[in-house]
């Protein structure tokens, strides 16, 4: 879900929207995103081997707290300013052509679920870092 997102945001809204590209907004999100990914890529890697620092596991559980608010807050911003473009250039018309929807309406709605999923997905989140840093916890208590 989150790769279908990223990918259709940067596909459709930030390459095939010029006037948007510019927008702080588009900066904040993408710095968020890369922030996180150089720390889950390595964290994913040396688990993989079994070689993963306490510090990485850490930064990992940790950092998303705020860096996943700051990214879907740029993603949300960014939308916001490509409606009225994504609107004019009725981007995949073929596509919908016989449907009674466009692009535009399927992004609008995506756009009022956003806060809602991204609620569920944060949540889960917080659970994951309680599980994988608590047991850290535990082991040191022990």
């Amino acid at each position: 879900m989150q790769w279908c997102g990223r990918t259709l945001f940067f596909l459709v809204t930030a390459c095939e929207i010029v006037q948007v590209q510019d927008h702080p907004s588009l900066f904040i999100t993408f710095l968020a995103w890369c922030l996180i990914e150089v720390i889950r890529y390595p964290f994913y890697a040396l688990n993989t081997i079994g070689a993963c620092p306490h510090w990485l596991t850490y930064l990992r559980y940790t950092m998303f707290i705020p860096l996943y608010p700051i990214g879907v807050l740029g993603e949300m911003l960014l939308l916001n300013q490509a409606f009225p473009y994504m609107k004019e250039k009725n981007i995949f018309a073929n596509f919908f052509a016989g449907l009674p929807f466009s692009y535009y309406n399927v992004v609008q709605v995506v756009f009022v679920m956003y806060p809602f999923a991204w609620i569920k997905l944060y949540s889960h989140m917080l659970k994951q870092r309680g599980s994988k840093l608590g047991k850290r916890q535990e082991k040191k208590k022990k």
